[in-house]
């Protein structure tokens, strides 16, 4: 996947310090290949050996934590190894995250140049996150072909305003949205796989680990199949696990990191698809490129590092979702200019977004007196 390095004229500059500003839904005067043209040609090629030395890298560490955690934590008296844990938990949490990403990679077909070595990758590292390969592959490509759009997008799908629940309203309350933000964090991602919570509408029941699913093809079934293997074999090693070390040993190792690794891919996703100056389209109104346009790239200091900057490079991603991880911060150096106010930063601290969007970002519905833009929808919080 090739690309010029030549710069075209650029939009108008994004005044960055105004991140609630919402953007720009006309037509860009710019196309999509304007702005492949301006990233570097290198960005676009996809190396198996330095793919595979973040994969090799985050497990190293998660290795090192792993023995760490089950060699010195034990023999802490019983008051600190109450505090250990949970510090296991996050940093463990953190660094599984970035294999997360390493897998996510492979479903883009943007590990290496290789199909088969990526699926295989990407099998093996989200099996052993209990995530189903295949299954999250195909819904999350489909995301990507329909971003933005409120009949086709596949997740975090906004209602509107007729839609939301009676019991919202109980909901629009300090604590109503700290336990909408707790539920959402712990429970979001195994309900979203299960039962297809925050997805789009299907007239039956969707579930990523049903093969007859509406989600899916006849001619992706089979791998849907095989993603279940993959998650019924690491179930069943665990199973093992648990009669020989016990369940909370099981918990301690795997399960609280699993919950932050969880935590962090919902709030990830919630972040980069739910902020105030982002537009969401009907069928009259959506397009692919607007839709791509449509997200915003997020701060999360250090941890931008280690969740391989998935959370600062999210619009070059959904423009060339293809591309290396490890290329898409040049890349996005190199196409803010072209985008101008069409690129969506916001360098908000995240506890304060993630209040903020859960706040202010209930529903979806078109600016009264537009006629001419009836088709976008912006996000409001009046109940």
């Amino acid at each position: 996947m090739g690309a010029g390095g030549r710069a075209v004229q650029s939009a108008p500059k994004r005044v960055e310090t105004d991140p609630l500003k919402r953007v720009p839904v006309s037509k860009p005067p710019f196309t999509l290949s304007q702005v492949k043209k301006a990233i570097p040609p290198h960005c676009f090629q996809r190396s198996v050996i330095r793919s595979f030395s973040y994969a090799v890298y985050d497990l190293t560490i998660a290795a090192f934590l792993y023995y760490a955690a089950t060699s010195y934590i034990p023999m802490l008296p019983p008051a600190l190894s109450y505090l250990a844990w949970p510090v296991y938990w996050a940093l463990q949490g953190c660094i599984l995250t970035g294999v997360w990403v390493v897998a996510h990679e492979c479903g883009h077909h943007a590990f290496s140049d290789y199909q088969w070595l990526d699926d295989t990758v990407g099998l093996i590292l989200h099996s052993g996150l209990l995530v189903p390969y295949f299954s999250w592959k195909y819904s999350h490509r489909r995301h990507h072909s329909n971003t933005g759009s409120l009949d086709r997008d596949e997740v975090f799908v906004p209602k509107q305003k007729t839609g939301i629940r009676w019991y919202s309203k109980y909901l629009n309350n300090p604590p109503g949205r700290i336990l909408t933000l707790t539920i959402t964090l712990t429970l979001g991602w195994p309900l979203y796989l299960a039962f297809n919570v925050s997805g789009r509408h299907y007239d039956r029941f969707a579930c990523h680990f049903d093969p007859k699913s509406p989600i899916y093809s006849d001619r992706e079934r089979l791998q849907i199949f095989i993603s279940d293997v993959g998650i019924l074999a690491i179930t069943y090693g665990l199973y093992h696990i648990v009669l020989a070390k016990g369940l909370a040993w099981v918990f301690c190792v795997y399960g609280g990191p699993l919950l932050v690794v969880n935590g962090f891919l919902v709030l990830i996703t919630f972040l980069q698809h739910t902020h105030p100056s982002l537009p969401h389209y009907d069928s009259s109104e959506w397009d692919w490129f607007r839709g791509a346009l449509a997200t915003v790239d997020r701060d999360y200091g250090i941890l931008n590092k280690v969740f391989h900057h998935i959370t600062d490079t999210h619009v070059a991603h959904h423009l060339f979702s293809t591309m290396p991880h490890y290329h898409a911060e040049e890349a996005t150096k190199a196409i803010k200019p072209i985008l101008g106010e069409y690129y969506q930063y916001d360098g908000t601290s995240i506890f304060k977004a993630m209040y903020r969007e859960t706040k202010e970002c209930i529903y979806v519905e078109p600016e009264e007196g537009e006629d001419q833009n009836k088709g976008v929808y912006w996000y409001k919080n009046k109940i």
